[in-house]
């Protein structure tokens, strides 16, 4: 009689992504694999093709998880917040977000959350829909909106980024930097705002 070993009990693909997630932010999101999330459960690579797609779908279910957590962060700190303050606590969440949870935030800049031709449902809270809001309430024409957000991204990323690679050598503070950076998106977003009003 052959012996045929008995799945893992509790390896599920909500368990494997959280592992996944979890293994990219000690590791690095490029030292994400299917042997290393494996080796947590104590199962064969192969097994975990019941649960995910291969390590294209792992990475995008973590980029997914990732993004979904990133926005729920987004807003639980806005909290109703609108006006400058809302762009003010938005930028600190995203930044904090990136400390915490380095490999999942790189997952949302370089995985592509589906691949072309795929339909799923769409994510909730989404960051973008997030930061769609902090501009409505910033009166920025709907318009404007798609144009502004890639400006914005593209000074958070640029900061998280520099930050978490050595890229600030000067011995300034770095915190008073990403100030600079938050209230000259104030006076972009809201021309003739006064600092902190």
């Amino acid at each position: 009689m052959e012996c045929v070993p008995m799945p893992r009990a509790g390896v599920t693909p909500e368990r494997v992504v959280r592992e996944a997630a979890l293994l990219s932010d000690e590791e690095g999101f490029d030292a994400l694999t299917l042997s290393g999330v494996a080796q947590r459960f104590g199962v064969s690579v192969p097994s975990l093709y019941k649960h995910v797609e291969g390590l294209g779908g792992l990475r995008r279910s973590v980029a997914r998880a990732g993004a979904q957590e990133l926005g729920a962060c987004l807003r639980e700190a806005l909290d109703g917040r609108t006006g400058p303050d809302a762009w003010r606590v938005f930028a600190h969440a995203y930044r904090r977000f990136a400390h915490a949870h380095p490999g999942r935030y790189t997952a949302l800049q370089r995985a592509p959350l589906l691949p072309s031709g795929t339909e799923e449902a769409p994510l909730s809270p989404d960051p973008v829909s997030v930061l769609a809001e902090v501009l409505q309430g910033l009166g920025v024409a709907e318009s404007r909106h798609v144009p502004v957000m890639r400006a914005l991204r593209s000074a958070l990323h640029g900061f998280v980024d520099l930050e978490a690679n050595g890229g600030f050598g000067f011995p300034a503070d770095v915190d008073t930097s990403f100030d600079v950076l938050v209230e000259s998106c104030v006076r972009m977003l809201v021309p003739g705002a006064d600092e902190h009003g």
